[in-house]
């Protein structure tokens, strides 16, 4: 029994080690790739022909839970033309999705006009909670050049709920919380673009 258990023991720590070894090899490529997704949508959502800067290098920090839907400080990404801020794109979360956190990133320029949004990661259902992703359906560009002001607070909201954008056809709760985290985002935007768009731009600044 001494020599069974012996060999489990030194069966599982190589599992472990190799485990170790294998993240360790491929965490880099993996951190490579997400930054290449990252990159393509925020090209998709900030057209290039409004700015010359590298929007990856040029990001801020931002902690608020009630804005963002977290506690975690999320990315902004401030695009530039000629030194001068022209749009933002923040990171965002609605949080009462149907099987839970929504991460949404949302493209905002400096005249509170949306220009884009997209799904970034969900565990929503799929064929039904999945039409947030636009390779399934093109829901998400109902944002595009909407604009948050306080007499069409109430049309931010499904048609079920009285406002203007559709919900899906069972599946009710995921349009309506990502349609409430954008409209919270952006109204976060309003408030302190200014702010905002005036911080360093070194991802290390938190924003609160």
């Amino acid at each position: 029994m001494l020599k069974n258990g012996a060999l489990l023991a030194l069966f599982a720590m190589l599992c472990t080690a190799l485990v170790a070894g294998i993240n360790q090899f491929t965490y880099d490529k993996i951190k490579q790739q997400e930054a290449q997704e990252l990159l393509r949508v925020l090209h998709q959502i900030i057209p290039d022909n409004i700015h010359d800067n590298n929007l990856i290098e040029h990001c801020i920090l931002i902690h608020n839970p009630e804005a963002l839907g977290t506690d975690e400080p999320l990315p902004a990404y401030i695009a530039s033309m000629q030194g001068e801020p022209v749009a933002i794109a923040l990171e965002t979360v609605a949080p009462d999705g149907y099987n839970g956190d929504i991460k949404i990133i949302i493209a905002i320029d400096t005249n509170q006009q949306v220009l884009g949004v997209r799904t970034l990661s969900h565990n929503e259902t799929p064929g039904l909670g999945d039409k947030i992703e636009l390779r399934k359906s093109d829901w998400v560009t109902g944002f595009n050049g909407l604009r948050v002001f306080e007499d069409n607070k109430s049309r931010w909201a499904v048609k079920k709920d009285g406002g203007d954008f559709d919900q899906f056809t069972g599946a009710t709760i995921t349009p309506r919380a990502y349609v409430k985290a954008v409209h919270k985002a952006v109204s976060f935007f309003n408030a302190e673009q200014q702010k905002l768009l005036t911080r360093p731009a070194n991802c290390e600044v938190e924003y609160e």
